[in-house]
């Protein structure tokens, strides 16, 4: 089918400042409104709640225009499984009412949990954009819980093909989803609210063109790229020309025993960047890889961190002041079939290691580090009830960010990665799962001490009501949170399980289908973020409020700001 031509209802070419601000936001509300409507037709909690997903809309190329406020990490491998999708078939063979999809870990640079689709938006015979989303699937086939080693354990791996032709449903691929997922009904729900998503996308554009003329409506995209890439620019510019560096270290790949070492470099000249990631590690035996995507992304959210973190909508003109060295075979750039399952946490540490690197020549604009991991436990096992077998997921638990030149971090917030995922609300826990959460709360003292403290993490326990498999693949239990500027790191990430009668620390924060009976309980302790700032220079009103608020003990107070608290 071809559309009518919508160019023709608005012949005029150039936007006008006004015409590309009400442009600007009416892309945002195209972003958000494909995000609402994925939400509430979402089967599992993990998106409908936790928001584990992202959508945007790209240009004719794949260069994105807006991509909503979801996972960060995402911000390149979106654009290029759209790339990706336009080589494999060509512009000549997309069609309306086509949508494409995939979930091939080595073109999105995260894991098979994450669907992708895309459909693409036509002025007449001509593509003039695409609506995409990602979402995560909670089961996608594969092992069960324990540390994979290559990517075939992980589950289905879904090509670059068309789930719908010309608007016809690829039945013998909603066959394939049916006999390889344990939650095939749920798969498939989400499966059409990511139709519904990337429909809504389509629609909103087309409602712009029609507004104000596909051709001005290209012209203020492209406006708006330039102005992003002048703001960045700009801010970029501000930091002395020079090379800087950084390192820190992941505890483990689960399988070897091994720490997992991770060195930046930015190198500034006259304003433009490069950061280095060749000093990453290279790919490693256990699940913590990720593809190339994800290595450019780790470059590009920390630069935006930097320059333009306010700067909205996220787009691709912002990175045009950038130049990312990432070759292939690092854990943030791996080749196939290296496992990926865990593909989120190693870049996180990368983005709070470029920032570390840069923070002494722009200490106004760096942050120290945060706890960076999901610290989410997953769960499965078999209804006392009725039998059914059940999968989740409890988490992202939220943990603490590092401190900034402005004030302190902010407490129990999602990790980077996750940007705008929330965390697992205890109610919608214990409807979903057979589990009580007994606690979760503030972990005292977990924040960094500094003129500004980091944020304080989470303390989360919960009780299994029958018997279920747990497994964590927790990080960054040995490297704990930095500060910087003479801040003291905050307290690491921790896992614990009670069993038998007591509690036994998890060493390295892992544990793969570890079986609970009734009554056993595991407790995820999440770290705190970095200090910014010498901690004698913080004000004792400062301290007496976190003491007040029971943030820090009268210990802690006494050890790390010299501050006395009177006896009650």
């Amino acid at each position: 089918m071809t559309m009518p031509s919508i160019a023709a209802t608005a012949p005029e070419m150039k936007a006008n400042p006004i015409k590309v601000e009400l442009i600007r936001n009416g892309v945002m509300a195209v972003t958000e409104e494909m995000k609402i409507n994925l939400m509430r037709t979402a089967y599992n909690m993990i998106i409908y709640e936790a928001l584990d997903f992202t959508v945007g809309l790209y240009t004719a190329d794949g260069d994105t225009v807006s991509i909503g406020l979801g996972l960060p990490s995402f911000i390149r491998g979106m654009s290029e499984t759209v790339k990706a999708k336009i080589a494999h078939f060509g512009m000549a063979n997309i069609k309306p009412g086509d949508i494409l999809v995939t979930n091939d870990a080595f073109v999105t640079g995260s894991h098979l949990n994450h669907i992708t689709l895309t459909k693409p938006i036509f002025d007449g015979n001509q593509i003039v954009a695409f609506a995409c989303c990602m979402a995560h699937w909670i089961d996608i086939g594969g092992a069960k819980g324990e540390v994979t080693t290559d990517i075939f354990g992980e589950g289905l791996q879904v090509p670059i093909i068309k789930l719908r032709e010309d608007g016809r449903m690829n039945e013998g691929f909603l066959d394939f989803i049916r006999m390889n997922v344990r939650t095939a009904d749920r798969a498939l729900g989400d499966l059409r609210a990511q139709i519904s998503a990337v429909e809504t996308g389509e629609r909103g554009m087309v409602e712009l063109f029609e507004r104000f003329g596909s051709g001005t409506v290209l012209d203020a995209i492209e406006q708006i790229m330039d102005h992003s890439d002048r703001v960045s620019r700009e801010k970029a510019r501000l930091i002395p020309d020079g090379v800087y560096e950084a390192e820190s270290f992941m505890d483990g790949d689960g399988v070897t025993s091994e720490v997992i070492p991770i060195r930046v470099k930015v190198i500034i000249e006259q304003g433009q960047w490069t950061i280095d990631l060749s000093g990453v590690s290279p790919q490693v035996k256990g699940f913590y890889n990720s593809a190339g995507a994800t290595g450019i992304a780790c470059a590009q959210v920390a630069y935006k961190c930097l320059t333009s973190p306010e700067v909205y909508p996220v787009n691709d003109g912002t990175f045009r002041g950038l130049n990312v060295i990432c070759p292939e075979g690092t854990v943030v750039s791996a080749r196939r079939p290296a496992a990926m399952r865990w593909w989120m946490t190693i870049p996180m540490t990368v983005v709070d290691t470029i920032i570390r690197a840069v923070a002494p020549a722009a200490p106004e604009l760096a942050s120290a580090a945060h706890h960076a991991d999901l610290c989410v436990t997953h769960l499965m096992g078999h209804r006392s009830d009725n039998k059914a077998f059940f999968v989740g997921v409890i988490g992202p638990a939220g943990g603490g960010w590092g401190a900034t030149s402005k004030g302190d971090g902010n407490c129990v917030t999602v990790c980077s990665n996750d940007g705008d995922t929330h965390n697992s609300p205890s109610e919608q826990i214990e409807t979903n799962y057979p589990v009580l959460v007994e606690r979760y709360a503030l972990r005292q003292d977990s924040g960094g001490a500094g003129k500004y403290r980091g944020g304080l993490g989470a303390d989360l326990i919960v009780r299994a009501l029958g018997p279920m498999e747990v497994s964590t693949a927790i990080e960054r239990t040995i490297c704990a949170p930095w500060g910087i500027l003479e801040g003291k790191s905050g307290a690491a990430n921790r896992v614990s399980l009670f069993q038998n009668g007591e509690w036994v620390p998890l060493p390295d924060g892992k544990s793969s289908n570890v079986l609970l009976q009734a009554g056993d309980k595991f407790r995820v302790e999440t770290g705190g973020g970095g200090g910014y700032g010498n901690p004698a220079d913080r004000s004792s009103k400062s301290v007496a409020a976190d003491v007040a608020q029971g943030y820090v003990s009268a210990e802690a107070a006494t050890k790390l700001y010299n501050f006395s608290v009177e006896p009650k």
